[in-house]
């Protein structure tokens, strides 16, 4: 066992009596809470995603969207403008004609974006990977938080692939990424 020093006895007290008080207030129907932790509850529950659908995994991408799986009761809705978007999702074959497109419009997206690559093209090139005219995996060009592997996934998969980067927004930080 560790010795605690002034510094952690203090701060283990605070946190104590923070939950101390904060059990006291749901008693009377109220929420103890932080900013970071309202900013990343909202940030999760509503994701507008574009739709960067360039091959087949566009179809499983548009069948998470339809009602059997309805994405938008996770909160997540699809957008045809980047600058309504904070998710890029890249179903499908990259190809070096499209790259600078893509890093445009991710460039348009407003802070803090995020971009889930779905199927092994999106992620690494796939089937096409030794193709002169095929990027080998959207992570050379941008930033990518998840990836979906399958050729194509489904649509569990992609849901399974959004929830996955919910659980990653609340664990980081809020304002700076």
């Amino acid at each position: 066992m560790g010795v605690m020093t002034g510094a952690n006895t203090a701060g283990a007290d605070k946190e104590a009596g923070a939950k101390a008080l904060g059990e006291e207030l749901a008693d009377k129907g109220f929420l103890l809470t932080t900013t970071d932790d309202i900013i990343n509850w909202a940030r999760t529950g509503s994701l507008h995603w574009m739709t960067f659908g360039l091959a087949c995994c566009a179809v499983e991408m548009i069948h998470g969207a339809m009602p059997r799986y309805d994405f938008e009761r996770f909160g997540t809705a699809p957008r045809a403008s980047p600058r309504q978007s904070d998710l890029m999702i890249v179903a499908g074959t990259v190809t070096n004609k499209m790259a600078p497109a893509i890093r445009k419009l991710y460039d348009q997206m407003p802070e803090p974006r995020y971009v889930i690559s779905m199927g092994s093209c999106a992620n690494g090139g796939g089937y096409y990977h030794y193709s002169y005219s095929v990027v080998r995996g959207v992570d050379r060009l941008i930033p990518v938080d998840v990836y979906v592997p399958g050729c194509p996934p489904t649509a569990e998969a992609l849901l399974y692939g959004v929830l996955q980067l919910q659980r990653k927004i609340r664990r980081t930080g809020t304002i700076v990424r």
